[in-house]
């Protein structure tokens, strides 16, 4: 994620070491882990919410086209009008 290496950490490390002393470092530790696991799960959450919307969206669209069909369905006298047209279109193509 940051890129660092093990020479970089290492530096890190000797300078927390140093400016917070070995009391107080395994608890910054401490509260550093927390607080990535703590990111980590709200980012999965975020994406659990994106690809929620995704699906309610998809689930959305395909209701709205099932009704269509249903309507279309429903309507049988449209639907022989849709078909005959069809037909003149392709004898008239013929």
């Amino acid at each position: 994620m940051f890129n660092i290496g093990f020479s970089e950490a290492l530096i890190i490390f000797l300078v927390a070491l140093i400016v917070l002393g070995p009391e107080k470092l395994p608890e910054i530790g401490r509260f550093l882990a927390r607080l990535s696991l703590e990111v980590k799960k709200a980012i999965e959450e975020f994406k659990r919410e994106l690809e929620l919307e995704d699906l309610e969206k998809n689930i959305k669209e395909a209701k709205e086209e099932v009704e269509k069909i249903k309507e279309e369905i429903s309507n049988p006298t449209k639907l022989l009008d849709q078909l005959d047209a069809k037909k003149d279109e392709q004898t008239k193509s013929s």
